[in-house]
């Protein structure tokens, strides 16, 4: 079997195997939801930084969570979509690790995020009195630095130690973007310790993060019922069930594709790449829909925005 070093390779990427015919078609759809999760999330940081009532913790987190939304559609819009619309399934090696640098490195920052609004919401209901003085303004943007830097610093070592690999004749991925994982199959070399890397990876981000945001999770719910007043105890749950949700759309497509992995072997081949694609689409398709109708100050912050346009004109 011929072996090519992995500065040459050229992979071909998959679109919906035996849908091929359909491709047209299915790429109206897809279309669609990457023209929604780019101009919701391009909303929300117009109507955040535009509106100061919204100059807030909370919104500076949604702020960066609409900004990770608005990369990971990016990073895979263009295989996705180049592959609907003209069958273009080659890519070269270099641009298939830049790829899969940015798509590992928002779906790392965004389970950060997720993260920090977990610990906003937490501060928030728990410790009222000291919010503004615990969640400073200096304090969110060294947050949100430490995001950028804990991603970069994981992921920019995993795509270094993939260019050492050797890769054989067989180079065809599962998926219509380049995913560390399915990378990995394709190569000739003893990748055993880069395979380990990857899930110590893995574990050390989105495993972690999990945890930590299902422990703040228990101890909202706990300060929320200790709250005296019904009236205040269902404003602190409705302040949550955004985040909760964003956690929820973020988690579940992801295990979902963990197990149609391990255990899907019967489904279609079809099936493992559509839910991959969901899995990249449907969190920032998503977050702006549950942040504008969950929650009440910024659908009056829209409301007022919109209002003031149509004044003007």
């Amino acid at each position: 079997m011929p072996i090519y070093n992995s500065t040459f390779p050229v992979f071909l990427l998959t679109g919906l195997p035996g849908l091929e015919w359909a491709h047209t078609w299915i790429s109206i759809p897809f279309c669609f939801l990457y023209l929604m999760a780019l101009s919701g999330n391009t909303f929300i940081l117009f109507v955040v930084f535009t509106e100061p009532s919204l100059h807030e913790p909370m919104y500076y987190f949604l702020s960066m969570l609409s900004t990770t939304d608005i990369g990971l559609s990016i990073s895979t819009m263009v295989t996705v979509l180049g592959i609907f619309w003209f069958n273009a399934r080659e890519i070269n090696f270099n641009a298939c690790l830049s790829q899969m640098f940015f798509i590992h490195l928002f779906t790392v920052m965004e389970s950060s995020v997720l993260l920090a609004m977990a610990f906003d919401r937490f501060v928030a209901i728990s410790n009222p009195l000291r919010y503004s003085t615990i969640l400073t303004h200096a304090r969110i943007v060294q947050i949100g630095l430490a995001i950028v830097f804990r991603a970069t610093s994981i992921l920019t070592p995993l795509v270094l130690l993939l260019k050492r690999l050797s890769f054989c004749n067989n180079q065809v991925l599962h998926h219509s973007y380049c995913f560390h994982p399915d990378v990995m199959k394709l190569s000739c070399s003893d990748a055993s310790i880069y395979s380990a890397f990857g899930l110590v990876t893995i574990i050390s981000t989105a495993g972690l993060d999990s945890i930590f945001i299902l422990i703040s999770s228990i101890l909202i719910i706990h300060s929320v019922l200790n709250i005296a007043s019904p009236a205040e105890r269902k404003k602190a749950f409705s302040t949550c069930v955004s985040h909760i949700t964003a956690v929820a759309i973020f988690y579940i497509p992801l295990i979902s594709l963990s197990f149609v992995h391990r255990f899907g072997k019967h489904a279609p081949p079809y099936v493992p790449t559509l839910i991959a694609n969901l899995y990249m689409l449907i969190p920032p398709v998503m977050n702006p829909i549950i942040y504008s109708v969950k929650t009440k100050q910024f659908q009056k912050a829209m409301l007022k925005l919109v209002c003031s346009k149509r004044t003007h004109i």
